[in-house]
């Protein structure tokens, strides 16, 4: 499980938790990666032009995906994107060789992380249908689309809640249990 500014006491850290903890009630085995947590640098400097040695904690995440047939990505939507940390650990982490692989003479990788599905559970202040039809869901269709499915990773499932700010503690709670649903049927 990836969790993306999810510091301790927040609601994505509560969902977090809810998802981690129902996953492991259920019998899984669960890697977490609080990306707060984690010491790298988020920024791949050359590009893929040239090597930039991966920080311990980015070798560690790369075994953990390595490991993994399940991944789940915890964030809020900012701006109508992932989080800044997300993507500087992606672009860090889902490297040539590791997360997909060009052929010589064909314009689609091959893609290295074949055989793991994901959730994502997206928090946002907008509501979800609004994101969606109208400004086309950029934060998970980047995620599902241009990234995990493009490294192999299928089927990926969204979850979008919201609106956070003013919510209820009920509704808290109901989004809390759709998280456990998502953990228990793994």
């Amino acid at each position: 499980m990836i969790a993306a500014h999810a510091p301790t006491g927040c609601y994505g850290a509560a969902l977090a938790e809810a998802y981690v903890g129902h996953a492991r009630y259920f019998g899984h085995q669960v890697r977490v990666l609080n990306l707060n947590m984690l010491q790298f640098d988020p920024v791949l400097h050359g590009g893929y032009r040239s090597v930039q040695p991966l920080e311990p904690d980015l070798a560690m995440a790369q075994a953990a995906l390595r490991w993994a047939e399940h991944l789940t990505f915890i964030y809020p939507i900012w701006w109508g994107s992932v989080p800044a940390v997300l993507k500087g650990f992606l672009d860090r982490v889902l490297l040539p060789g590791f997360a997909f692989e060009y052929q010589p003479g064909n314009y689609f990788p091959e893609k290295l992380l074949k055989g793991r599905s994901a959730h994502i559970v997206a928090t946002m202040d907008t509501p979800p249908w609004y994101f969606r039809w109208l400004y086309l869901a950029p934060g998970l269709r980047q995620l599902k689309r241009n990234t995990l499915e493009f490294c192999g990773v299928r089927p990926v499932r969204t979850l979008a809640l919201g609106p956070v700010m003013g919510s209820s503690s009920p509704r808290r709670a109901r989004w809390l249990e759709k998280v456990r649903d998502l953990a228990e049927k793994l």
